[in-house]
């Protein structure tokens, strides 16, 4: 296949081709290192290099103050719906939902192991259409 496809929906999306060729060139070894990234241990210092480099890249791209952690974690859509309620519903309060989908029935799943949750919209009776009931 001669001509690229860009994908710019939800997940993995388009990378620039430098930054393929560079991850091509690597992926067998990393300069210096005689072993690829996959095959490296998570405590070595070569590791070490590579994630804080990134935190920091991440810190100046998007301005997170050194007060923040950075947290690189697997997961994608399906962890927030967890990790929203557990940082942001208090143990007496209530999250209130809108279910509009399946990704909302997710949330509203996840948000109940957590705390108590009110759903005050739902376009479930529509077929979840753009049209809601209260």
């Amino acid at each position: 296949m001669t001509e690229r496809i860009f994908n710019f929906s939800a997940g993995p999306g388009v990378l620039p081709v430098p930054v393929l060729e560079q991850a091509q060139r690597e992926m067998l070894s990393l300069p210096g290192v005689g072993m690829s990234v996959m095959e490296i241990s998570h405590r070595s210092k070569t590791f070490d290099e590579i994630i804080n480099a990134a935190e920091t890249g991440l810190r100046e791209l998007l301005g997170i103050p050194d007060n923040y952690h950075v947290l690189f974690l697997q997961g994608g859509a399906s962890l927030q719906f967890s990790m929203v309620p557990m940082n942001l519903l208090p143990a007496d309060g209530v999250a209130d939902y809108i279910l509009t989908g399946s990704w909302g029935k997710k949330a509203v799943k996840e948000a109940k192991k957590v705390g108590t949750v009110d759903v005050v919209g739902s376009s479930k009776e529509e077929n979840y259409s753009l049209s809601m009931s209260t």
